[in-house]
């Protein structure tokens, strides 16, 4: 070994030591955009790379990116210019994304991420020149369509003898996060290799590579800079997800369905993991597939899941056993690993219903009228009955209100009848008023003939049913005292520990006003 081989191989061991486990991408369109979010990242964040493919001029950018560099000694820096033929920014040829690297290597930076297109172009003399300033390479891949043959994208690029290897893929389903995870188990004494799994089905991969043996992951600066698809932001990573602190012994729970991305339970579920001591994770797991989740559960493997629609009736057959309810509703809300790796079904949807209104009222002989018939629907008219109410269903297709009547042995009512009728409760258990729904509401102010009005639906917070209820001066409960509830019953079947409902209601509360002030419209 020469004394430069020995020199380069201590620098590694080095950069290897101060890695972090999350990588913050920066973008900006002048030098003084980047630098400005890079001062923000690195106060919890050292680990930091720079796009200069979005900067118009990356060039003239370095002799500032230099400066900054030399001042935060502490900061890992990543440089990247990747061309647009490989999803990048930058339209100059493989010699311009060179020329770039190599003077960022000059100008401080530790890491250059050189394209596997462009590195199997690369000339030794290319090689040496980035290497000489003592900045180590990483040969990245990336598939903006699928995940495909892992093993033969790694065999192309190993013989490049990279100090690291990073595989982005994209993830049309669950299981390819899968694929990801147990190829990055098999890579994991090597201590050098970065894989990951774009999209919305990806998000997974982003938290649990980390416990697969992935070096680190990426994160965005902040919601709306993301540099590929499914890319979280790094406060979110860390404080939703506590991803930095996912071991070998973190539990896996997820809210699986179609569409969940956007869902708060992870945000709530995870707050109440942190406030609890649990050593948990809890995940978006979108798919719209049933086959697709039930390997993923079996294979991480899951310890729960939270059902949402399409799946809450067809997981009931796939399930070692359920709780009465649930077999009585035909619809399952809740499913637990069991010690002995059983999965068991329950529906706390019923809690969701039946809490906040028993803290109100008394059940009994109380007179509801529920809209819709669907599965949340179902939930409450047969939780609703259990307690004694006297149940009427509204819903746009009668032959659906008829048969869940049957069911759950309540009545139905004509929508004529409604604004004639008097009830105790009007329970909205339709999709009606949710952010994005075209339809925003369903009945009328004259036909608000009641004492309270529960509006099911928790994005919005507010919504124009519970709007026009308040205009009327009646009292309401809404969504998401619901959704925190439910999710509260879940917490405690999962962990058997009291559930902190004052933590959880504070971050669903804070998350859903958040999106009112922005604008945000997903759900």
């Amino acid at each position: 070994m020469t004394m430069t081989e020995s020199a380069q191989n201590v620098s590694l061991h080095y950069l290897r030591s101060r890695l972090g486990r999350i990588c913050v991408a920066i973008i900006g369109s002048t030098p003084q955009e980047m630098l400005e979010k890079a001062e923000e990242a690195v106060r919890e964040n050292t680990l930091i790379e720079f796009r200069l493919d979005y900067l118009p001029k990356p060039l003239a950018a370095l002799p500032k990116l230099k400066n900054f560099l030399e001042l935060r000694r502490e900061v890992t820096a990543i440089a990247t210019c990747r061309r647009k033929v490989n999803g990048g920014k930058f339209a100059g040829p493989i010699a311009g994304e060179l020329e770039v690297l190599s003077k960022a290597a000059a100008a401080g930076f530790d890491l250059l991420d050189v394209e596997l297109q462009t590195a199997e172009s690369m000339k030794p003399s290319d090689w040496k020149k980035l290497r000489a300033p003592g900045a180590a390479l990483l040969v990245s891949y990336h598939d903006f369509k699928a995940t495909r043959d892992l093993e033969k994208i790694y065999a192309r690029i190993k013989p490049l003898q990279p100090d690291f290897i990073k595989i982005v893929t994209t993830a049309r389903s669950l299981a390819d996060n899968v694929t990801m995870m147990r190829f990055l188990e098999s890579k994991r004494d090597e201590g050098n290799v970065i894989g990951i799994c774009m999209g919305d089905h990806g998000v997974i991969s982003r938290v649990l590579g980390l416990r697969a043996g992935s070096r680190f992951t990426f994160a965005s600066a902040t919601v709306g800079e993301e540099t590929a698809p499914g890319q979280i932001a790094a406060r979110t990573l860390t404080e939703a997800y506590r991803a930095d602190q996912v071991d070998a012994g973190t539990k896996v729970y997820g809210v699986a369905g179609n569409p969940v991305v956007h869902s708060l339970s992870p945000v709530m579920m995870n707050t109440a993991f942190h406030r609890e001591t649990v050593n948990a994770v809890y995940l978006a797991l979108q798919t719209d597939k049933l086959a697709d989740l039930l390997l993923l559960i079996r294979e991480v493997p899951v310890h729960g899941v939270s059902v949402t629609m399409p799946f809450k009736q067809e997981i009931m057959k796939h399930l070692d056993r359920t709780d009465a309810l649930s077999q009585k509703i035909g619809a399952c809300n809740t499913v637990v690993r069991s010690q002995d790796g059983k999965l068991i079904g329950y529906n706390t949807d019923v809690t969701g219903v039946v809490r906040p209104l028993e803290q109100r009222m008394d059940l009994r002989k109380a007179k509801v009228l529920l809209l819709g018939a669907g599965g949340a629907a179902r939930a409450a008219a047969f939780a609703l009955k259990q307690r004694g109410a006297d149940v009427f269903i509204l819903n746009r297709t009668p032959q659906t209100a008829q048969k869940l009547a049957r069911e759950a042995e309540a009545k139905t009512i004509r929508r004529d009848q409604v604004a004639k009728t008097s009830f105790d409760v009007i329970l909205n258990a339709t999709s009606v008023g949710m952010v994005g729904s075209k339809q925003q509401t369903i009945l009328e102010e004259k036909e608000l003939n009641a004492k309270l009005v529960f509006d099911m639906v928790y994005s919005p917070m507010d919504t124009p049913l519970l709007r026009m209820a308040r205009g009327k001066g009646l009292a309401v409960i809404t969504g998401a005292e619901m959704f925190v509830q439910q999710g509260a019953e879940q917490f405690q079947l999962w962990t058997g520990k009291p559930a902190p409902r004052e933590d959880m209601w504070r971050v669903v509360t804070h998350a859903l006003r958040a999106r009112t002030e922005t604008g945000k419209q997903d759900v």
